[in-house]
């Protein structure tokens, strides 16, 4: 039984009754807008990956853009040359973006990357896949400003 029945029923009708009916609308409402705002702000927006990261140990350049809502995203790699990238596609993962790219090139035998965007340093960070050794390295990218 809701407050504003026991309220109403205990012989308080009229004006007393609706207040209370009008006042638990509004709660509900604030608690539903309330809700709403949260889960519009905990969502992630994949357009942050958009732009230019580079791999601070070296020249390997990483630039993404055309970040789609379903995974999408074009990517261009070079090291200085431009490698042929295969695919790339974004993902959230607990919370967080990933990347995940794939190199198919001469020395890039389906090499990859499996990144994850850091929002705290606004960097990529993961393991590259070197296929040709068969080893995984850590890695990070930096936004190139």
């Amino acid at each position: 039984m809701s407050i504003s029945n026991t309220v109403c029923k205990t012989g308080n009708t009229g004006l007393r009754c609706r207040i209370w009916w009008i006042a638990g609308v509004i709660l509900l409402a604030v608690i539903a807008g309330g809700g709403y705002l949260f889960w519009q702000k905990s969502r992630l927006d994949p357009t942050v990956l958009e732009g230019r990261w580079q791999r601070p140990d070296g020249g390997y350049v990483l630039e993404l853009s055309g970040v789609g809502p379903a995974g999408q995203v074009k990517a261009a790699y070079s090291n200085p040359q431009p490698i042929h990238v295969s695919q790339a596609k974004w993902q959230e993962q607990g919370g967080r973006l990933g990347l995940f790219v794939e190199l198919r090139d001469a020395n890039y035998p389906g090499c990859t990357y499996t990144l994850e965007y850091q929002a705290e340093t606004d960097q990529l960070v993961g393991l590259y896949f070197q296929a040709a050794l068969r080893q995984q390295f850590d890695i990070e990218f930096v936004r190139m400003k």
